[in-house]
């Protein structure tokens, strides 16, 4: 990406506790630790909230165990902002959960787009057999929650390979839904937003 004024990159073995089979992981990091699985690049112009942050992401194809590559995944740390990707090159999925644990699984090909709404967790996972690129936006002073995946052990559904050349979703046994307190809390920040918006006090 030209004019990018960012650029981070994530390497296999930076990916420890992110796959089921924790073993699969461990034999695979060990040979191939330093293979960057997915890199971002993108242009900041600012940090103001009306402006816009656009990039492009890219991930390598490959699995662990069963399990496709993927990213960490994230909320935005101001909750109430959308994302939206468009697929370049490759086949891969968004896999996004509410805070309630509603999921969804959109698949990516190049000119799809996916709109990922506030208040949703969203992974990107390469299901192909070539790289997956994809351009982004996201409202400047958005941020990235990381730790809200990790706290309920990975997201409610895992992507594995489905034996037959596709893909499938499995449930993730060690799942942990979010307690009603931190529900409540993405949902008073969801009325603040469509009080303000109506013009209401909030």
């Amino acid at each position: 990406m030209q004019g990018a004024g960012s650029r981070y990159q994530k390497r296999l073995r930076d990916l420890s506790g992110l796959y089921a089979d924790e073993r699969a992981f461990a034999a695979l990091a060990a040979e191939r630790g330093e293979e960057v699985v997915y890199e971002v690049t993108d242009h900041r112009p600012s940090d103001a909230a009306g402006d816009l942050i656009t990039g492009v992401t890219r991930m390598s194809p490959g699995k662990v165990g069963d399990e496709f590559f993927m990213t960490r995944g994230h909320i935005h740390a101001v909750a109430d902002r959308p994302e939206l990707y468009f697929g370049l090159r490759g086949r891969g999925l968004m896999v996004m959960e509410s805070a309630d644990g509603q999921t969804r699984s959109i698949e990516i090909t190049p000119n799809v787009a996916c709109y990922v709404p506030p208040f949703w967790i969203h992974r990107s996972v390469n299901i192909g057999s070539d790289d997956f690129v994809m351009l982004f936006c996201y409202p400047a002073d958005s941020g990235q929650d990381y730790d809200i995946i990790q706290r309920s052990n990975g997201l409610r559904l895992r992507i594995v390979d489905d034996g037959r050349g596709g893909w499938r979703e499995e449930a993730n046994p060690d799942y942990a839904s979010r307690s009603a307190e931190e529900v409540r809390a993405f949902e008073q920040i969801l009325d603040q937003a469509n009080a303000k918006a109506k013009g209401a006090p909030a």
